[in-house]
C-alpha cells in the first residue's frame, strides 16, 4: 500500500531548483502530489480602485510558467496537478481525497497571500493536518540576519551595509532528479486558457522589444544569455537606465517575481562569473539590486499592511488623496502631452513592462507633479507589470511618494532633464509615439504648441522643468 503522500503546494515560486518546500518533500522519501492552483480572486477579481488585478501580460506569462513547471516534473516522472477556484478550498479538497499526511508550501509574508495560507491552515486543523512552511524567495534568510525583523534598518543603505557584512548567501538548493509521484489523483486538471480566465486569446508582443516568455527554462536561459552568453553584465552599471530593446537590463525580474529564478542561484553564478571572467561595478550592481530586493521583503514583513496605506510605512500624514479619474486616465493611457512619460505609459500599456528609469519617473510625475493618490498609480502597476511583486511595487511607490524609507525628504524628478539624459536622441519617445516621429529633437521633448500634429495638450506646464 502507498504510503501518504504530501502535497507540495507551488505558489510564487513555480521552479525546482532551490525551492526549498520541494526539497524537504522529495528528501522524505513520501510519494508527492505537486500542486498549482490559479486563484479566481487573483486572475479574475479587481484591486480597491476597480483595475483588474491580473492583467493580461502578466497572466499570459504566467501560464507560460505553469505550463513549463508541468513540462518540468514530467521528466522527473510527476506530474502538476491544477485547480482553479480558491487555494484554500482546492487544496483542502485534495488533502480529503488523498488523504496526504501533510501540506508543504513555501510562505508568502503580505496579508493577501497570508490570509489564503492562514485559512488553509485553518481548515486543515479540523483533518488533524498541517501546513509545514518554508522559504523560497529571500536571498537572505532571517534566521541568518545579525538584527531581528522587527529592527529591520528602514534605510537601505544602512540595511545594505549590515547584511553585506555580517550575513553569507546561503548556496542554493539543487534540483531534484527524480520525484516520487503519487498516482492517487486521476482527474490532473489543466492549465485554462487565457479565455477562460476572461482575457483575449491573442496578447503577444512580438512586435514590441519586449518579448519575455515565462517559465523555469526561459529564466536559466536569460540568465545564461545575459551573464555567459554575451556578457552583458560587464557593463550593467553603464545600460541600466536604458529604455529600448531587451539587453540594457538583465531582465530577470519578470521571474524572480514568479518564482521561475532563485535570487540564491543568480548570486551564485554573478559569483561564479567574476571567479572566471573577472568582477567590476556592474557586476556587483546586480547583486546590489538583489539586495534591494530582500530589503523591500523585509520591510513589507516589518511594517505589514502599512505598505498598501496611503500613509505608508512612514506614517505620513501630508500626503495627497486627490481622486482625479480624468487626469489619471491620462497620465495612465499615455495622453498627458508630456512625451516621455506618455512614451513609458504605453509601453506598459503594450507590453506589461516598462523600465526601471520609466518607473521612477512616471510615479514622480504622479505624485509630484499631479498631485494624485499614489495608491491610483501603484494598483495600476499591480494590474498590468509583468513583474509585479507586491513587496517591491509598493515599497518603490513608498518610496517615490515620500511614504517610505527614502532617506531624501521631497524627492522629484525633472522629466526634461530625465528625458534628455536617458532618451538624447528621442528614440525611446519615436518608438511609442509615432505621432511625433518627424519631430526634430528641438521639439520631441516637448512639442510645441499649434504643430500639426495629432498628440494632446500638455496638462501640465513645461516651464516647471526649464
Amino acid at each position: 500500500m502507498e504510503r501518504r503522500p504530501i502535497l507540495v503546494w507551488f505558489r510564487q515560486d513555480l521552479r525546482l531548483h532551490d525551492n526549498e518546500a520541494l526539497t524537504k518533500a522529495v528528501s522524505s522519501d513520501q510519494p508527492i502530489i505537486p500542486v498549482y492552483v490559479f486563484d479566481e480572486r487573483v486572475f479574475k477579481g479587481t484591486t480597491g480602485f476597480g483595475f483588474r488585478k491580473t492583467g493580461q501580460f502578466r497572466a499570459k506569462f504566467l501560464l507560460e510558467c505553469v505550463e513549463n513547471l508541468k513540462s518540468n516534473l514530467k521528466k522527473l516522472g510527476a506530474d502538476l496537478i491544477i485547480r482553479t477556484g480558491r487555494p484554500e478550498e482546492e487544496i483542502y479538497h485534495l488533502v480529503k481525497e488523498t488523504h496526504a499526511s501533510s501540506v508543504y508550501c513555501n510562505r508568502e509574508r503580505t496579508d493577501e497571500e497570508v490570509k489564503v495560507q492562514d485559512n488553509l491552515e485553518k481548515s486543515l486543523w479540523t483533518l488533524g493536518i498541517e501546513i509545514q512552511y518554508f522559504r523560497g524567495k529571500m536571498l537572505f534568510h532571517t534566521g541568518d540576519l545579525p538584527f531581528p525583523v522587527s529592527q529591520t534598518p528602514d534605510i537601505f543603505t544602512h540595511f545594505r551595509k549590515e547584511v553585506e557584512k555580517y550575513v553569507p548567501v546561503r548556496e542554493p538548493l539543487p534540483t531534484p532528479t527524480k520525484i516520487s509521484f503519487s498516482s492517487i489523483i486521476k482527474d490532473i486538471g489543466s492549465t485554462p486558457s487565457l479565455k477562460e480566465l476572461d482575457f483575449e486569446e491573442s496578447v503577444g508582443t512580438e512586435e514590441f522589444d519586449i518579448s519575455l516568455k515565462g517559465g523555469e527554462g526561459e529564466a536559466l536561459a536569460r540568465l545564461r544569455y545575459y551573464l555567459w552568453d554575451t556578457d552583458l553584465i560587464k557593463q550593467y552599471k553603464e545600460t541600466r537606465n536604458g529604455l529600448l530593446g531587451l539587453d540594457y537590463s538583465s531582465k530577470l525580474s519578470p521571474y524572480l517575481a514568479a518564482g521561475c529564478l532563485s535570487p540564491k542561484l543568480v548570486y551564485q553564478e554573478v559569483k561564479d562569473y567574476e571567479r572566471s571572467k573577472g568582477g567590476n561595478k556592474s557586476t556587483y550592481w546586480l547583486i546590489f539590486e538583489l539586495l534591494w530586493r530582500d530589503f523591500f521583503r523585509f520591510i513589507a514583513k516589518k511594517y505589514g499592511n502599512e505598505i498598501f496605506k496611503i500613509s505608508g510605512t512612514a506614517r505620513q500624514r501630508k500626503v495627497s488623496k486627490l481622486i482625479d479619474w480624468e487626469i489619471f486616465n491620462k497620465w495612465a493611457s499615455g495622453q498627458t502631452g508630456v512625451p516621455f512619460i506618455d512614451a513609458n505609459m504605453r509601453e506598459l500599456n503594450r507590453t506589461g513592462f516598462m523600465s526601471n528609469r520609466g518607473r521612477q519617473n512616471v510615479a514622480s510625475f504622479l505624485v509630484k507633479d499631479l498631485k494624485l493618490n499614489w495608491l491610483l498609480g501603484a494598483e495600476y502597476f499591480e494590474s498590468l507589470l509583468i513583474d509585479y511583486d507586491p513587496c517591491s511595487n509598493y515599497g518603490n511607490w513608498n518610496y517615490v511618494a515620500g511614504v517610505g524609507s527614502d532617506p531624501r525628504e521631497n524627492r522629484y524628478f525633472n522629466i526634461m532633464t530625465q528625458a534628455k539624459r536617458y532618451d538624447p536622441d528621442g528614440n525611446f519617445i519615436r518608438y511609442w509615439l509615432p505621432e511625433l516621429k518627424e519631430l526634430g529633437e528641438s521639439s520631441i521633448f516637448a512639442p510645441k504648441k499649434g504643430m500639426s500634429i495629432d498628440y494632446p495638450a500638455p496638462i501640465v506646464d513645461f516651464s516647471k522643468w526649464n
